[in-house]
């Protein structure tokens, strides 16, 4: 045998062996759970299983029909507020009951691909997720005005306010004739009274934010005193494998002071916090979470909790308090796992949550759904079988606490043959009390309501009498024993 034949043969077997090996590692992990079994206040965490190459499958949009519409909860009803929008992200409705949305996308990639093979083949399946999930292309760039005045649940108005000075927006906040909005390197102010068909003022910088990322949104939320703004930033990477120099600033939520005009770190160790709302029970700002990825399709859990000032959620080198993960190279902090928090409440695997609103008094979402949180989960492109692709309610108890598992609001997003006609993004109230939710890919914002019920209550607060300050040293075992001895032992 010739050695050009012999050649030929070794080639051809290489190219069998390396095809059979990449298409198993293709066929990536299937999840052994059900999405409820990873949700809850006590979601089951399996062993997990690293991946050398993530696990894919994208549900494409193919977008909605004339007259479909996403399955409603029993006693619900959907229609389209708006539709033929670019890419509708965040919602934000005004106190006068406009609501304005933002259209983007994720900013224009910067630098001259001097990152190395590696850098090259991550932007390279990164741009063919975008582009499978219907996220590629130009930022639009626009901050839209929804109005319906004549209150037949359909904005007849749909107007650009707002597009310069905007850089992939995201989050947006109104205050005393101040619109507040942050792009994904900045968060900027305008002179907006409400009303007003447009912004004409120029924008004032107010802070900077650390520039673009894998997680390049940066949603916000106002104080309900007016005088704190709260801006979520997600990391560059799954668990800092680019080196924890490009995290500085990320994986976090800001405070920015407006009397001060001072910025502080606020929270830590969150991978990609996105939806912001402060706890109509106990006034605490909490945020949903997107955890890290290739741990396995029942791995690891997104999810809902208060972020106390302070609070450190662990990424990249802890996940779910105590859980550390191994593949991170870079050196764990002293003593992080005696002061990471414990998630309040799991979404689900892979399952994307994004925006999400508290019950709020006025709301016609029925008595079923009176007393809870209302999260719009945007859907896994790394889970078999797919994850999330809906809107689900989370009941929290009389004290603030969340219990049991995630109901379905809004389903139907998600085709059999793996397709899907769009994907929940954000959610909002609207000021005749339905829940808006803005679906991304299907370019639509959806209104749901119990159409028959009445506006609801608003959640009473939980108060309590404050611990009195010890103004002085004493022994714990004497003041026992002193009010043991003063009761009587029981007999």
């Amino acid at each position: 045998m010739g050695i050009l034949r012999k050649l030929a043969i070794a080639v051809l077997v290489f190219a069998v062996v390396l095809g059979a090996g990449l298409f198993y590692l293709s066929r990536g992990n299937t999840a052994e759970l059900s999405v409820d079994a990873v949700a809850g206040t006590d979601p089951t965490l399996e062993e997990p299983e690293a991946e050398s190459f993530p696990t894919v499958q994208i549900a494409k949009p193919v977008g909605w029909a004339d007259g479909e519409a996403p399955e409603a909860a029993e006693g619900l009803s959907v229609n389209r507020f708006a539709e033929g929008l670019d890419h509708p992200r965040v919602i934000y409705a005004l106190p006068n009951g406009d609501v304005l949305v933002t259209l983007t996308r994720a900013p224009a990639p910067e630098g001259d691909g001097d990152g190395g093979i590696m850098a090259t083949i991550r932007g390279w399946v990164a741009g063919y997720l975008f582009s499978e999930a219907g996220a590629a292309g130009a930022s639009a760039n626009e901050i839209v005005l929804l109005r319906d005045a004549d209150g037949d649940g359909v904005a007849e108005v749909q107007q650009v306010i707002l597009s310069d000075g905007l850089d992939s927006p995201s989050g947006m906040s109104w205050f005393d004739g101040t619109l507040f909005v942050a792009n994904h390197n900045a968060v900027l102010a305008f002179d907006y009274e409400l009303g007003s068909d447009a912004v004409t003022g120029d924008a004032r910088k107010l802070m900077d934010l650390p520039a673009g990322g894998g997680h390049w949104m940066r949603n916000m939320e106002i104080h309900p005193d007016g005088d704190r703004l709260y801006v979520a930033v997600g990391s560059v990477s799954n668990i800092g494998e680019s080196g924890m120099a490009v995290e500085e600033g990320r994986a976090m939520i800001w405070e920015y002071n407006l009397t001060t005009d001072r910025q502080r770190q606020f929270a830590a160790g969150l991978r990609n916090p996105n939806g912001l709302d402060f706890s109509p029970w106990s006034g605490e700002l909490w945020t949903t979470v997107n955890e890290r990825d290739m741990l396995g399709s029942d791995l690891v859990p997104d999810y809902l909790t208060n972020v106390p000032v302070g609070a450190q959620y662990g990424w990249p080198w802890v996940y779910y308090k105590n859980n550390i993960d191994r593949r991170v190279e870079a050196p764990m902090p002293s003593y992080l796992l005696e002061y990471t928090r414990h998630p309040e409440y799991a979404l689900g695997p892979h399952v994307a949550a994004l925006g999400f609103v508290f019950t709020a008094e006025g709301h016609r979402m029925g008595d079923d759904m009176a007393s809870g949180a209302f999260i719009a989960r945007h859907g896994s492109w790394n889970r078999k079988p797919p994850s999330g692709y809906d809107v689900v309610y989370v009941e929290f108890d009389e004290r603030g606490n969340p219990q049991g598992t995630p109901v379905p609001v809004l389903t139907g997003f998600l085709n059999d043959d793996g397709t899907t006609k769009g994907r929940p993004t954000w959610a909002e109230w609207a000021g005749d009390g339905s829940l808006l939710v803005s679906d991304d890919t299907a370019g639509i914002i959806w209104r749901t309501l119990a159409s028959q019920s009445a506006p609801g209550a608003a959640i009473v607060q939980v108060t309590g009498e404050p611990l009195r300050a010890q103004g002085e040293l004493v022994d714990p075992r004497a003041t026992f024993e002193e009010d043991y001895l003063r009761r009587g032992a029981p007999q």
